[in-house]
C-alpha cells in the first residue's frame, strides 16, 4: 500500500466545500453506526435495509458535493492545458465505480 499522500495524477488544495463534505460524512458515519447496532440487535431486515439505503444516499450526496466542487475548480484549471474533458471523464469514472 502506498504511503504517498499525493500519488501521480493528483493534486493538493483546499476544496471550497470541505466543511460541508465533512459534515455529510460525519452524519453518514453516525447513521452507519446506528445501522450496525440494528443488525447486532436483530432488528427487522426491512427496517435495516431502509436505513442502510439512507446511509448509501448520504454518502452519494457527499460524493456529489465533492464532485461538483472538483468540476468547478479542478476542471476549470485543466482548461488551460486543454485537458478539461479528460479531467471530467476521470472524475466521473472515479465517482461512479
Amino acid at each position: 500500500m502506498s504511503t504517498n499522500p499525493n500519488p501521480p495524477n493528483s493534486h493538493s488544495h483546499s476544496h471550497t466545500e470541505t466543511k460541508q463534505v465533512l459534515h455529510r460524512l460525519a452524519r453518514a458515519s453516525g447513521h452507519l453506526d446506528a445501522v450496525r447496532k440494528m443488525v447486532e440487535e436483530g432488528q427487522n431486515c426491512s427496517d435495516v435495509l431502509i436505513q442502510l439505503s439512507a446511509v448509501i444516499s448520504a454518502l452519494n450526496r457527499a460524493g456529489k458535493v465533492l464532485l461538483l466542487d472538483h468540476l468547478k475548480h479542478c476542471v476549470t484549471d485543466a482548461e488551460e492545458g486543454l485537458g478539461a474533458w479528460e479531467e471530467v471523464e476521470d472524475a466521473l469514472d472515479k465517482f461512479f465505480r
